[in-house]
């Protein structure tokens, strides 16, 4: 049986761990000596795309003591943080909407306005992609997002995604840069775990780096999506006319204008998992920290967790805390809601029935939301399987639907932190006694 302090602890080295990773405390330490980031009485504009855009934003108006000439923002909710002077625009996500492009539109202009002495300050997170999204021309919104949903709909990794959304776009990657004639400095918080971990071109889809990848990449990628049906015409002649050459790639490592940006990476899911078990010994557990990142189909990925973990634990008695991270992805089939680390618990349900010891598991998106309901994630234990048969509930039959969302809702094992201002993949945590 699981001690009565589990359901606390497991929040508490949760919380623990957002807070580690949260922007004010990334900002905080990489802002102890602003003169490498900021000269005084230099000019500057300041852009910030991403979830953790607003937090981003405060922390910056609180640390730096020159403001900006000019400060734009998108983000996924409103702001009323942000300082008043800041243009701030609440954009789609993970869809991109009207708002994303007039940010879009608001960040090129910003940047083309930049003197070759002048500095371009991006402050960059995940869920920049959707909400930074200016459409190349022939290719409208509509068919930006049909494109969007499609390739998430199939499942593609995030490299895969962002790969295509680059080369429909007139801002990601590395055009925001391009587009400016002085020097472009990008603080970026990674949410991208695979295949290449933190790799600057495919968090927020690289709007100030080099693309490595090509429009044969993204039509590939778009050749393949398994609903045929669901890929626009304008998309595919778009990334036609550029596999033949007929439009320009997007900058290449050694372009002349990449040369001007540089590029610090303030934040990973390392981070996260560092303040988890900082938390976790504190409370007296014997902490194992899992590094490879967490990937695959959520719901086998869950049942094969459990095992990674009682693994991971041995022999050793508890109480134990086994931390992990990453990014699943889920392959939509289903008519239900709910996000990857929801059917990620729910695929764990049954595995961890079958355990002799005492386990409490979750696993969460870090940036407070999973998927298009109001969860970040979810929690399961050894009797949670016990919990849905006495309640009639087929834990497959839910997961085929992908509908897990409404499954934890009725188990009441949905975990809410609201939206938090930051974003650096999923985190699992694990208790054994």
């Amino acid at each position: 049986m699981l001690p009565s302090r589990a359901r606390d602890d497991l929040s508490a080295i949760t919380g623990t761990a957002l807070a580690g990773v949260s922007a004010s405390a990334l900002l905080r330490r990489v802002l102890q000596g602003t003169s490498a980031l900021v000269t005084p009485g230099q000019p500057y504009t300041l852009v910030a795309a991403g979830k953790a855009s607003a937090a981003m934003l405060e922390r910056w108006y609180a640390l730096v003591p020159d403001l900006p000439q000019r400060a734009i923002g998108v983000g996924t909710h409103d702001a009323h943080r942000v300082p008043d002077d800041v243009e701030w625009y609440t954009g789609g996500h993970p869809t991109p909407t009207p708002e994303s492009v007039a940010a879009a539109d608001a960040a090129l202009a910003a940047a083309r306005a930049v003197p070759a002495d002048g500095r371009l300050i991006v402050l960059l997170s995940g869920g920049a992609s959707a909400l930074l999204c200016r459409p190349v021309d022939g290719v409208s919104l509509a068919e930006k997002q049909q494109i969007t949903r499609a390739l998430m709909h199939d499942g593609r990794a995030i490299d895969e995604l962002n790969c295509v959304r680059k080369h429909l776009s007139q801002v990601k990657g590395g055009r925001l840069a391009a587009a400016c004639a002085g020097q472009t400095l990008t603080l970026a918080i990674s949410d991208v775990v695979a295949p290449v971990e933190d790799d600057p071109s495919v968090i927020g889809s690289g709007p100030t780096v080099p693309d490595p990848s090509t429009f044969a990449d993204a039509w590939r990628i778009v050749s393949t999506v398994a609903a045929q049906d669901a890929v626009p015409a304008s998309v595919r002649a778009w990334l036609q006319r550029g596999v033949s050459g007929a439009v320009a790639e997007s900058p290449k490592p050694g372009d002349a204008a990449m040369r001007r940006s540089r590029y610090e990476l303030i934040g990973t899911r390392h981070v996260a998992m560092a303040s988890a078990a900082e938390d976790a010994r504190r409370r007296g557990y014997d902490v194992v920290v899992l590094s490879p990142p967490v990937l695959g189909e959520a719901r086998q990925a869950g049942a094969a967790h459990v095992a990674a973990v009682l693994a991971a634990v041995g022999e050793r008695r508890g109480p134990l805390c086994v931390i992990s991270s990453g990014e699943t992805t889920v392959t939509v089939t289903g008519k239900g809601r709910g996000g990857r680390n929801q059917e990620f618990v729910a695929g764990a349900i049954d595995a961890l029935a079958r355990v002799s010891r005492p386990v409490l598991l979750s696993s969460i998106g870090t940036d407070g939301i999973d998927g298009p309901t109001d969860a970040a994630g979810a929690w399961a234990d050894n009797d949670t399987a016990d919990l849905a048969r006495s309640l009639d509930l087929t834990v497959d039959a839910w997961l085929d639907d992908n509908n897990a969302y409404e499954l934890h809702r009725r188990l009441g094992t949905v975990v809410r932190t609201g939206p938090t201002d930051t974003n650096v993949g999923d985190l699992q945590v694990a208790l054994v006694y």
